[in-house]
């Protein structure tokens, strides 16, 4: 990142009025949970099965027992705190600035922040529920529990994350729609931008500025007003939170 790059950005943040921020799996790694697609994220781990097909919905009912083993092994990080990015959007809320957060990270960190408005496309580990009678349970419970965690009315329970062949919570994605149609920027951050639908949102932005901050090229470099490839951690601490309106 040149320092041009980042006075443009910091110019872009004290001039929007309603900033959308989207983020990815990229935005948590600095707080010790991988991502699915670099080298070192899941889909490069070895199971019986690939990663895709274990936390799929078929999947999920027909060997549960295996789908709970690599679930709490490998996607429940609850120990992980918010890093940089996480606060700086949540303290960029604070002075009247955020729109709302689009996320399709499912660890809950943007509200453990400080954000109020989040939209979370893919669900959250943190809420669980019975598909029998729907009585919630906290991840606690789930990764403490010997294998497949069960209800005390007997039914089996699923955490509140959208799987493989599950579609998108239609109320979380039609606000997400609402808020990037009402932002006058989006600032996309730590994701790939190839996972659909949720990667396809982009296209009901229509406002003044696109900034994409990623380690790695999305689909979507080219349309950006301001792309930075840069690791975020050489980013966010030089940002500054403009005084409130």
């Amino acid at each position: 990142m040149t320092s041009y790059q980042l006075e443009e950005l910091q110019q872009i943040i004290n001039n929007a009025e309603k900033i959308v921020f989207f983020s990815g799996a990229g935005v948590s790694t600095d707080s010790g949970i991988p991502d699915f697609r670099s080298q070192d994220g899941l889909y490069h781990l070895s199971y019986s099965y690939p990663p895709e097909t274990i936390i799929s919905h078929s999947f999920f009912l027909q060997n549960p027992e295996e789908f709970y083993r690599f679930y709490k092994d490998k996607m429940l990080y609850l120990d992980a705190k918010p890093n940089a990015v996480h606060q700086y959007i949540a303290d960029l809320e604070k002075v009247g600035k955020v729109r709302g957060v689009i996320t399709q990270n499912i660890d809950g960190l943007h509200t453990a922040a400080g954000s109020t408005n989040v939209y979370e496309l893919h669900g959250s580990v943190l809420r669980n529920y019975c598909m029998k009678c729907h009585k919630s349970y906290d991840v606690k419970y789930i990764k403490e529990s010997e294998g497949v965690p069960y209800c005390s009315c007997g039914g089996m329970i699923k955490p509140d994350v959208v799987l493989y062949e599950e579609s998108l919570n239609q109320r979380v994605l039609e606000e997400s729609i609402q808020a990037l149609q009402e932002a006058d920027v989006l600032i996309v951050l730590g994701t790939s931008l190839v996972v659909y639908p949720a990667a396809g949102l982009i296209r009901y932005f229509h406002g003044e500025h696109l900034v994409l901050i990623n380690r790695d090229f999305t689909p979507y470099d080219a349309e950006a007003d301001l792309l930075i490839h840069d690791t975020f951690n050489n980013i966010f601490p030089k940002l500054e939170i403009p005084t409130k309106k």
